[in-house]
């Protein structure tokens, strides 16, 4: 951000314990925290978090039971994101689940609401189009909304 880039993408990877999840989160929660952390701190410390969204998830939720091999598994109907700079309320939680963490109960987010947020943040209309290399129009989404829960 300092030196005029708009989006950067970092990968820390790891996350998909199918098996003995309580032994591998135990080594790979405390490195997280303190680097999130650190970085969440520093953003705001030089100011740059005021104008930029960071956004930490992803691509779906883990199984609310622990399975067979003392892990979770893949599980779509509910998933945690953390969204942080760029009008977020700071320690604002949107939504919930079932006691289990099954089920979202209040406020559901899709897919495409965080596109569609992220998108938003960067300056880009998600309903905007997007042209091939041979100029075809493109839309960007075709749904979804700007989840506004998370702001002010």
């Amino acid at each position: 951000m300092q030196h005029g880039v708009r989006f950067v993408t970092v990968n820390y990877g790891g996350w998909d314990h199918h098996a003995k999840i309580f032994q591998s989160l135990d080594k790979k929660l405390p490195e997280f925290d303190q680097g999130f952390a650190t970085f969440i701190h520093d953003m705001d410390a030089h100011g740059l978090l005021k104008d930029t969204l960071v956004v930490c998830m992803g691509e779906f939720g883990r199984s609310p039971k622990i399975n067979k091999d003392t892990g979770r598994d893949h599980w779509g109907p509910a998933a945690s994101l953390l969204f942080a700079g760029a009008g977020v309320a700071r320690g604002k939680v949107v939504g919930a689940t079932d006691r289990t963490g099954a089920f979202v109960t209040d406020t559901p987010v899709k897919p495409a609401d965080v596109a569609w947020t992220i998108y938003d943040s960067l300056g880009l209309d998600p309903r905007g189009e997007i042209h091939t290399p041979d100029g075809r129009p493109v839309g960007i989404l075709d749904e979804g909304r700007l989840v506004t829960e998370l702001f002010g």
